[in-house]
């Protein structure tokens, strides 16, 4: 007996809806745009893009996906606009567009500075091109307290704003100062006195009790308060956990910096040593797992949109920070805090080193591949002139420094304690790249603000509609 005529449609309409597979990608929510600046001056995110009809109704003007892009990069843009055409941006609606991810442009020039100071073939040009970068990063720090102060200070109720949104939260803990304390380290502690030397141990103590705070407190608001679909991951989520991450670099500089091992025992450089070990290891664990969230993600959704693909070289980070700290830990902080042995054992030092080298290897392979794969991602849109792949300067541009300074820094720490030439000189090479890439970032940000691409009211972090952006 057959069935009837309306069952035998309605059962070839459901077919043609399911997939083929069983499994249909997610819906891309409102606002998707999420991670990398939907933010508007009062810290609230938007709501971007039209409601996705249901299935079965009929929808007026059917979109493609890049006209849902341009909807979704801003609807507050095309009233945005309005207001820009009729009366005149002032100050305050332009710092009221400052957001916590202007903070990675510190992390990244700090990391710099870093990486000058890693380059094994050391010389008196090099020392001086360290320190104007470290302290030029110090008045940027400086700069982006300042006007990210005012825009709290200017638009009340934007500072719990920027904790709860989904574009910006993320990025709360950027502000955190770990590669200012690992420069102050490197460039001022061989150049003063005692004096910094306690100071910087006070500072490693507060910073440590800043980190565990911002990161654990930062994820427990984010869990609390928001919703991240999988198929949205991109690495940014490890963020809170970068803070942590900085612990070994930031211990194993300051020992390093020590005149002697009398001055090590000083500031108590074994207490320090085992609880950036702790810390370290626990920020590489939490990446750990945020890990395996984005590689289910990839499997299951491809790559990020173009416009998020810039924060896949986060996952860079987490093992390349955990390498340069351990090896350098091993390498060349055990022996001065431990110069007799440790424990009893005067062999101890010797095979801490040995667990540090194995342990560095391991992760750095891990480091590179995540790089590759960042990188091979890119190949597409990196292409010029091609209209369909191409993606506005955005400040998370600064993920293209940050976070490969740890590769540079784990490369150089490897290459020193293996003495393997051919390690340092890839790293060097590494780390000349590097500073290229920061000096084209630092100009393009400097571009997108004279083009009012960024700090603009509609533009959002660099995010403008293509149409805007076109004129």
């Amino acid at each position: 007996m057959s069935a009837p005529e309306p069952l035998r449609t309605l059962s070839r309409r459901i077919e043609r809806l399911l997939p083929e597979n069983g499994y249909e990608s997610p819906r891309e929510p409102e606002n998707e745009d999420g991670f990398f600046g939907n933010i508007i001056g009062n810290g609230t995110h938007r709501v971007g893009g039209r409601k996705p009809s249901r299935r079965g109704q009929t929808s007026v003007g059917v979109e493609s996906p890049e006209a849902r892009n341009d909807v979704s990069r801003s609807d507050t843009g095309l009233v945005r606009e309005e207001d820009r055409d009729g009366k005149k941006v002032g100050i305050r609606d332009r710092v009221g567009c400052y957001t916590w991810t202007w903070f990675t442009m510190t992390m990244a020039t700090g990391g710099i500075a870093n990486v000058l100071h890693s380059i094994p073939y050391r010389s008196d040009w090099l020392d001086i091109l360290g320190v104007i970068v470290f302290l030029f990063n110090l008045g940027l720090f400086i700069l982006n307290a300042f006007f990210i102060t005012l825009r709290f200070r200017w638009n009340p109720g934007s500072l719990i704003g920027s904790l709860t949104s989904p574009s910006e939260s993320l990025f709360v803990p950027a502000c955190v100062i770990g590669t200012i304390l690992i420069n102050m380290c490197q460039y001022g502690i061989p150049r003063t006195g005692q004096w910094l030397q306690t100071t910087m141990q006070v500072c490693y103590w507060a910073y440590l009790s800043l980190s565990v705070v911002a990161s654990s407190g930062m994820y427990l608001i984010i869990w609390s308060t928001q919703t991240f679909p999988i198929h949205t991951m991109t690495p940014i989520w490890i963020f809170p956990a970068y803070p942590l991450l900085l612990m070994g670099p930031l211990a194993a500089n300051l020992i390093d910096a020590l005149p002697d091992a009398a001055a090590a025992a000083r500031i108590n450089s074994i207490a320090i040593a085992l609880a950036a070990i702790c810390i370290q290891g626990t920020g590489f664990l939490v990446s750990l797992m945020i890990y395996s969230a984005f590689i289910y993600r990839l499997m299951t959704q491809k790559l990020p949109r173009e416009t998020t693909r810039p924060g896949m070289f986060v996952s860079v980070g987490p093992s390349g920070f955990t390498v340069a700290g351990l090896v350098h830990l091993g390498n060349t902080v055990i022996p001065k805090i431990a110069p007799n042995g440790y424990f009893g054992n005067p062999d101890a030092a010797f095979f801490l080193k040995l667990l540090s080298d194995l342990t560095g290897l391991w992760l750095w392979g891990l480091c590179l591949w995540f790089f590759l794969v960042s990188i091979g991602a890119h190949w597409q849109i990196m292409r010029p002139n091609d209209p369909e792949h191409h993606i506005q300067f955005d400040m998370t541009w600064f993920s293209f420094v940050f976070p490969n300074t740890a590769l540079v820094t784990a490369t150089q720490a490897l290459g020193k304690s293996l003495s393997a030439d051919a390690i340092k000189i890839f790293g060097t090479v590494l780390a000349g790249l590097l500073v290229l890439v920061w000096i084209f970032v630092f100009y393009m940000m400097i571009r997108a603000l004279f083009k009012r691409r960024l700090l603009w009211p509609g533009a959002n972090d660099g995010l403008e509609r293509r149409k805007s952006s076109r004129g």
